[in-house]
């Protein structure tokens, strides 16, 4: 039986508490760039964009940013700027089309044979590139209330033999309120892997409690727990901890990236990237094509840029660590690879090619 043990200490957790961390995390840019050395009258930052997604960073994600440096790769991830505020062709509210697929009880079913269950709308921090930064988690996610509206959807669709719990962040919930839904997934006869698609991981690794470790072991089939990395520079010794005890419960470890202008879209980036999660066991899967969401137009790399930038990564990693170039087209039956250069990726209009 899957269940939330009370024991909450992990090695190399030294004593914190990850939801007391998660509590006392940045909320004030002004006081991030105070702290890295850096004046908030010479940084432009949004308003409106700010407003309605508020800044929120781990103070010890936030310890892995170089002090003085506004282009630091991590700050540039989670700092609300005024590029925000400037609409941007193409980019919409809804750039995955997760609205057209919900089942209800935050089941969401795009693809054959899997489920997206919407968690919660809770991250421990706030990505400026969020595909999902206006999504309306007030009216789906399956964790305002019991699970069961949610485990009902499920269990009534025999195609669903995976469940991808995301959210929100999913490990943003604690333990005894996630014991019950694993508990009920396992228990339905048709589900037979777990996807967990994550950043707590690397932004707040201390969340990677031995409670949470026997929850996965405890889960009857495959589990693949999905991080999300964007930069080498994310990764340190306490990140590595945690990815060596969700590795010592028989998950898989993958890593899927997005693709962001100024911050990973040089050869260089990418394979720090790649070399330093490969050096922890995790495989890199998927370097994302960016969402066209608004307010995240400042991001954009073109279609032509990050083929070629896979061409040179081509030359330079072993294939084990190469990702796929990947775009989402909302109603394409997967992902669209895009590192043919000789094809079209789609029949499908592309409303992100940035040329």
């Amino acid at each position: 039986m899957i269940t939330a043990s009370r024991t909450h200490s992990q090695p190399g957790e030294q004593g914190k508490n990850w939801q007391r961390e998660l509590a006392e995390g940045y909320r004030d840019p002004a006081a991030l760039l105070r702290d890295l050395g850096l004046s908030a009258q010479v940084i432009a930052l949004a308003g409106e964009g700010r407003q309605a997604f508020p800044m929120r960073v781990p103070r010890c994600f936030a310890a892995r940013m170089e002090r003085g440096n506004p282009a630091d790769p991590l700050l540039r991830q989670v700092l609300p700027l005024a590029e925000e505020d400037r609409p941007a062709n193409g980019f919409v509210m809804d750039p995955v089309g997760d609205m057209g697929f919900r089942r209800g009880g935050g089941v969401l079913k795009k693809y054959r044979g899997r489920a997206l269950l919407i968690t919660t709308g809770a991250c421990a921090i706030h990505c400026r590139y969020c595909f999902r930064r206006h999504f309306p988690y007030a009216e789906e996610h399956a964790g305002k209330g019991a699970w069961q509206l949610a485990l009902d959807t499920i269990a009534r669709d025999s195609d669903i033999r995976e469940v991808i719990l995301s959210g929100g962040d999913p490990l943003s919930l604690s333990d005894d309120k996630l014991a019950p839904l694993l508990q009920g997934l396992a228990a339905i006869p048709h589900v037979h892997r777990l996807r967990i698609h994550t950043r707590l991981p690397v932004v707040l690794p201390n969340r990677v409690t031995k409670a949470l470790q026997d929850m996965l072991a405890a889960f009857p089939g495959p589990v693949t727990v999905v991080l999300h990395a964007n930069h080498g520079h994310e990764i340190d010794d306490g990140v590595g901890d945690a990815v060596a005890a969700l590795r010592s419960t028989g998950a898989l470890l993958l890593n899927q990236a997005v693709l962001l202008k100024g911050i990973n879209d040089s050869a260089g980036a990418q394979t720090g990237l790649s070399d330093a999660l490969t050096a922890i066991g995790v495989a890199p899967y998927y370097l994302h094509q960016l969402d066209p969401v608004a307010g995240a137009g400042h991001f954009q790399v073109s279609d032509e840029t990050a083929r070629q930038l896979m061409a040179e990564l081509r030359e330079a990693l072993p294939g084990y660590m190469l990702p796929r170039l990947v775009r989402e087209i909302p109603g394409e039956a997967s992902k669209t690879p895009l590192q043919d250069k000789a094809r079209r990726v789609s029949s499908r209009p592309l409303i992100n090619t940035g040329k």
